[in-house]
């Protein structure tokens, strides 16, 4: 080979270098901007980022661990309430509407605790660690050695609402003494709790038309009976099939082992959702449909 060949070849070499670097830069730049276009390294999901599903596992198996603990088989979740609320509304006359369910296809129930007589720091436990949702219609006269322990049921999101100061047979009292009764407990509730209640339920189911004339005066939205009552292994039914419907609201008691012969608030509740469950319900929030 001559040693313009070899000259030649040295030259076409360098050139293709040229040429390798230059096409590289120009030819390589749609492959390097189409990489640009995925986040880089440090911008891209990292280990953290799967917290959010490891943490909805990890409370998902706390709260298993909780219904075992308490006896119970979980119960699914509540449906995403509806917009706007199905009931609650004031009848044609203007009157505040007396609702003992909760018009709904889906198999959801209410739970509701009257009075406030049994204070069992168990319960509070109970509920933080189940998350069943409910709705407490309070009584002064039984609340107020201890305003506190309510006020710790109302933190986990459960409702505080109106059932008279001194529980009194509404219908038994003129128009006035009832309004007393009722907006009385207004006052005290907002003073302790931070807010009115829209709900009330009369002391034993009995009203009347002065007691529901009472309740508007005194901002009342319903007058909230119930379908079903809970007593100490099980309930007691108002319709003839004695099993629970879609929408039906539940009454059940702050009540203790005295009144209860022997048992104590935590284990009714836990007979209760026992029913809920074996009858294939849930539990959702009242306040949330009415």
């Amino acid at each position: 080979m001559g040693w313009h060949a070899v000259d030649w070849r040295i030259r076409g070499a360098a050139l293709a270098c040229l040429l390798l670097s230059t096409g590289f830069a120009t030819g390589c730049a749609p492959e390097s901007r189409a990489a640009s276009d995925s986040p880089p390294a440090t911008a891209r999901p990292s280990a953290p980022a799967a917290h959010p599903s490891g943490d909805a596992a990890g409370a998902q198996a706390a709260t298993e661990a909780a219904y075992r603990k308490w006896g119970v088989k979980p119960l699914a979740a509540p449906p995403s309430p509806p917009s706007p609320k199905p009931a609650g509304r004031q009848t044609a006359g203007g009157e505040v509407p007396v609702i003992s369910e909760i018009p709904t296809q889906e198999k959801i129930v209410f739970l509701t605790f009257d009075d406030g007589a049994e204070k069992d720091p168990e319960f509070v436990t109970m509920m933080r660690e189940l998350k069943i949702p409910f709705t407490m219609f309070l009584t002064d006269s039984a609340i107020r050695t201890d305003y506190g322990y309510f006020k710790q049921l109302q933190g986990l999101g459960d409702g505080v609402q109106n059932h008279t100061l001194t529980h009194p047979n509404l219908p038994t009292l003129g128009a006035e003494a009832q309004r007393q009764e009722i907006c009385g407990q207004q006052e005290k509730l907002k003073d302790r709790y931070g807010t009115a209640p829209r709900l009330f339920r009369p002391p034993y189911g009995n009203w009347n038309e002065n007691t529901r004339a009472a309740a508007a005066t005194c901002g009342i939205e319903a007058i909230v009976l119930w379908r079903e009552s809970m007593q100490i292994k099980n309930m007691q039914y108002q319709r003839g099939d004695k099993k629970l419907h879609p929408g039906d609201i539940i009454l059940a008691h702050f009540r203790g082992p005295s009144e209860l012969k022997g048992t104590s608030i935590t284990e009714m509740t836990t007979n209760l959702l026992r029913h809920i469950q074996e009858q294939g319900f849930t539990v959702a929030r009242l306040e949330d449909y009415l």
